[in-house]
């Protein structure tokens, strides 16, 4: 059995996080993808991973979390998990369904700005995809 330890949520109603994963509800606004930053950035320093694992991760979780905002409805959630044995970690970020028009961080932008978060989770992941409203990367921890 694993130890458990309670941890409160970014909205500040408590969970419970396994040592090695964790699941965290986020409010379903743009600034929320800079508060799944600073929970992946603790969880996985509590790992004890590399600075560069770090930092390709927290890209990830980002665009993860901001894709769901973007073009998801709420509840959001963010999962992270570490297997240490396959030395991987999985990021999920699952979302209430598909948006019937663009979220709140549509702010018009320039096309060079905008529309490549899958691509970037898909440039520094081992493996990346959808399973019902989740959308998941795999990265491998070196």
């Amino acid at each position: 059995m694993r130890h458990r330890r309670p941890t409160r949520r970014a909205g500040g109603r408590p969970t419970r996080l396994l040592a090695d994963h964790g699941t965290w509800q986020l409010d379903h606004r743009p600034e929320s993808a800079g508060d799944a930053r600073r929970i992946g950035r603790r969880f996985l320093r509590d790992l004890h991973l590399g600075e560069e694992t770090v930092h390709v991760a927290l890209l990830a979780i980002s665009e993860l979390v901001t894709n769901a905002i973007e073009h998801g409805l709420p509840p959001l959630q963010l999962h992270l998990r570490h297997d240490p044995t396959a030395r991987q970690i999985w990021i999920e970020a699952t979302d209430g369904g598909p948006a019937p028009r663009t979220g709140p961080c549509a702010a018009p932008r320039h096309d060079d700005e905008h529309g490549r978060g899958l691509t970037l989770v898909a440039a520094v992941s081992e493996a990346h995809g959808t399973r019902g409203t989740t959308r998941w990367a795999r990265l491998t921890t070196g």
